[in-house]
C-alpha cells in the first residue's frame, strides 16, 4: 500500500461531508484521467493513480471511512486496530486474495471496450422524388418506381466474407481480459476488432464489400390526401449497412402536378364554372365538375360573376384521418361569359332585359 501522508479526502478532491455516491464519482473521474494505460511513461500519473486507489479503498467503504474519520491513517499504516488491515495491505501489493468492495467492477465498467472496436454500422438514408396527379393525391394510389441502390450482398449476407474462423487471439470472445495488479481490464481484441471472427476468404460476389449495386422495381403506396412536400418512407430500402449493420431507409418526396381544371389549397379545391348571361340572370341547374365526376348545382337568379358556392365534403381527404372520411370542400367560382357577337333576335332580347333592369334600378332608387 502506498505510504502517502496526504489526506485521503484531498487525494480524491472531496471533503468530509461528501456522500458515498459523490466519492465514487470522484474516484471514477480521477481513475480515468490518471490510468497508466492512458498515460504511458508518466510516473507522476502512475503515482497519482496509486494514491487515489489507496484513498478509495478506505473512503469507498462506509465502515473503513468511519474508522478513518475517527482515528486517521494510523490504524491502516501501522497494521493495528483493524482485523483486516494486514490483508488489505497484502492484497494491494500482490493483487490476490482480497475483496476490494467493488473496485474491480468499477474498472471493468470504466475501461470495458477500451480500444478500437469495429462495430456494425447502419446504412445511409436515401431520397428520391415522385410526381403524382391531383386525382392520385385525392384517391391514393400505388405506383411502381425503379430504384438503384447498394443492397446487402445476398451471397454473404452483408458480412463480406465467404468463410471465417474464430479469432485465435481472443478465442472468439471479441475482448481480452488483462490483469493490472489488483484489478482487471477488458479490452477489445485488436486482431478481430471485437467481432470474434477473422475473414479467411473474402466474398467473391461483392469482393469483400458486403454490398452490391442493384436496380429493382418496387411498388410505392401513396395515401389519399398526399400533397406536395409529403414524404413516403420505405423502411430498409436505403443504403446497405456496413459489417452486417441494417440498411438505411428510402424517403420519397412527393410533388402534386398542377391540374388544368382544379386549383388546390390545402384540403380545399377551387373550380371556375362558366355560365351565360341568361343563366346568371334567370338561374337554374348547372353542371359542376368535381374530383368524383360532374354533379348538378342550383344557381340562384341574379348571380354575379365571381360569386363563390361551397360544395361541402367535395375536397381532399385529410391524410392523417383518411379512415374517418373527413374531407375538405370544393368552392365553385361563377364566371359569366359575355358573347362577343349576337344575332339580331338575341340583341333584341338583351335590350328588353336591359330595359327591365334599368326600370327596376330606377324604382329602387326612389
Amino acid at each position: 500500500m502506498a505510504t502517502s501522508t496526504k489526506d485521503y479526502y484531498e487525494m480524491l478532491g472531496v471533503n468530509k461531508g461528501t456522500s458515498q455516491d459523490d466519492i465514487k464519482k470522484a474516484f471514477r473521474r480521477l481513475a480515468r484521467k490518471c490510468h497508466p494505460d492512458l498515460n504511458p511513461g508518466d510516473k507522476s500519473a502512475e503515482q497519482k493513480f496509486k494514491d487515489i486507489n489507496e484513498a478509495y479503498e478506505v473512503l469507498g467503504d462506509p465502515k473503513k471511512r468511519a474508522d478513518y474519520d475517527q482515528f486517521g491513517k494510523t490504524p491502516f499504516e501501522a497494521g493495528k486496530g483493524f482485523a483486516d488491515t494486514a490483508r488489505f495491505r497484502e492484497g494491494f501489493a500482490t493483487g490476490s486474495g482480497f475483496d476490494f468492495g467493488g473496485t474491480e467492477d468499477i474498472f471493468s465498467d470504466l475501461f470495458s471496450g477500451f480500444g478500437q472496436e469495429e462495430v456494425s454500422l447502419r446504412g445511409n438514408d436515401l431520397r428520391t422524388s415522385l410526381g403524382i396527379t391531383l386525382e392520385e393525391a385525392y384517391r391514393g394510389v400505388t405506383k411502381p418506381i425503379i430504384l438503384t441502390r447498394e443492397a446487402p450482398c445476398k451471397t454473404c449476407g452483408g458480412s463480406g466474407a465467404e468463410s471465417t474462423r474464430s479469432c485465435t487471439t481472443c478465442k472468439g470472445a471479441g475482448v481480452l481480459q488483462q490483469k493490472r495488479g489488483f484489478f482487471s481490464m477488458r479490452q477489445t481484441c485488436p486482431a478481430c476488432k471485437g467481432r470474434g471472427k477473422t475473414v479467411t476468404k473474402a466474398c467473391g460476389a461483392c469482393r469483400g464489400n458486403g454490398s452490391t449495386v442493384v436496380t429493382e422495381k418496387i411498388k410505392v403506396k401513396i395515401p389519399a390526401g398526399a400533397d406536395t412536400g409529403s414524404r413516403v418512407k420505405l423502411r430498409g430500402m436505403g443504403g446497405a449497412g456496413a459489417r452486417g449493420g441494417p440498411s438505411g431507409d428510402m424517403y420519397i418526396d412527393l410533388t402534386v402536378r398542377p391540374h388544368p381544371t382544379f386549383k388546390r389549397d390545402g384540403r380545399d379545391v377551387y373550380v371556375e364554372v362558366p355560365v351565360t348571361v341568361g343563366e346568371a340572370t334567370i338561374g337554374g341547374k348547372i353542371s359542376v365538375p368535381t374530383l368524383d365526376g360532374n354533379v348538378s348545382m342550383t344557381l340562384p337568379p341574379g348571380t354575379d360573376s365571381g360569386k363563390k358556392f361551397r360544395l361541402k365534403g367535395r375536397g381532399i381527404p385529410n391524410i392523417r384521418t383518411v379512415r374517418t372520411g373527413a374531407r375538405g370542400n370544393e368552392f365553385v367560382v361563377i364566371k359569366i361569359i359575355v358573347p362577343k357577337t349576337v344575332s339580331a333576335k338575341t340583341k333584341e332580347a338583351l335590350q328588353e332585359v336591359e330595359k327591365a333592369y334599368k326600370d327596376k334600378k330606377a324604382a329602387s332608387s326612389k
